[in-house]
């Protein structure tokens, strides 16, 4: 399976997928609604707009105005989406995301772009790297971070169905889109996407491509990688992560975001409590971006391809 998925066909951005399935649902569903902070053509929610403009509303630059909007929505009755940059829809608005939507319990759904290092050239300021922290602290808020276009869009339809407070991050760049359309997406649930039997890697949103390439280079030199795509980060799929845990012994996590407050050390959380082992993790070590090309900054932060399969050897040579 690690063949196919390699062989993909074009790059789209995560956020384009987030643009195409809120226009589906715009299609589908008539108490969806969107609101958006001045930032409409960056979120992709232009095709929305022209055809439901009614069900828009654009608060400008006042995120703080627009999660308590939303709330008030969602008391209506509505489905609200937000749109923003990933910085400003949580750093900005914590305070309101956390008294207006998350301890009320609304059905309000923040959705994120231009989330991590790979923002680039907007530099540090913008390219938040704590967002998960953040928002998987607060009871009850349901965190979703896709790999790719297809899975962004998957995960953009599903959150109209789920009830309750969630989170979506996804990014700015052109990625490959590589996730078979036939795999359904299902929150909280972890997809295993190649088996393998010397070490396990969990990866989530831009790293998942990373680990898969990794796992490439790493079969060539007779090491066998277990690749599971975590896309829900809360609720965390613990069961197929304890699964694959107990089978290889050995755990990687990768993602686009800061080792504090991140996937890994919920997974190591997880294992420390349940199934103690080996872990590294692959994410960037407290420490601000700045600005640059995408994937120079991926490099020097410790997200690249070769940063998960340096992981992997360093797991492999402990007891």
């Amino acid at each position: 399976m690690l063949k196919q998925l390699l062989k993909y066909t074009e790059k789209k951005a995560t956020r384009d997928g987030f643009g195409d399935g809120l226009f589906e649902l715009g299609q589908k569903n008539e108490n969806v609604v969107a609101l958006c902070a001045d930032l409409a053509g960056s979120l992709k929610m232009n095709k929305f707009i022209d055809h439901y403009p009614k069900r828009f509303f654009q608060s400008g630059v006042a995120e703080a105005n627009m999660m308590g909007v939303a709330a008030g929505l969602a008391t209506g009755g509505f489905i609200p989406f937000t749109g923003t940059f990933a910085n400003f829809s949580t750093g900005r608005v914590f305070d309101q995301i956390r008294q207006s939507i998350a301890y009320s319990h609304k059905n309000v759904k923040i959705c994120a772009s231009h989330a991590g290092i790979t923002l680039g050239e907007d530099g540090a300021t913008h390219q938040i790297l704590e967002d998960i922290g953040m928002m998987k602290m607060l009871p009850g808020m349901t965190v979703i971070n896709p790999c790719d276009y297809r899975q962004t869009k998957a995960a953009t339809l599903a959150l109209a169905d789920h009830v309750g407070p969630a989170y979506l991050r996804f990014g700015r760049p052109g990625w490959p889109v590589f996730m078979p359309e036939n795999i359904p997406f299902e929150i909280g649930k972890g997809i295993l996407l190649n088996p393998g039997k010397d070490v396990s890697i969990f990866a989530t949103g831009h790293l998942v491509w990373n680990a898969l390439l990794a796992a490439d280079q790493l079969e060539k030199e007779g090491i066998s990688c277990e690749i599971i795509n975590i896309h829900t980060i809360k609720p965390l799929d613990e069961e197929i992560i304890l699964e694959s845990a107990a089978r290889t012994g050995k755990v990687v996590t990768a993602e686009e975001h800061q080792l504090a407050g991140g996937l890994g050390e919920s997974i190591a959380s997880l294992l420390g409590r349940k199934h103690p082992m080996p872990i590294e993790i692959v994410a960037v070590n407290d420490s601000f971006g700045e600005s640059g090309k995408p994937m120079d900054l991926m490099k020097k932060y410790g997200l690249d391809v070769s940063d998960v399969v340096a992981a992997v050897k360093r797991v492999l040579s402990r007891p």
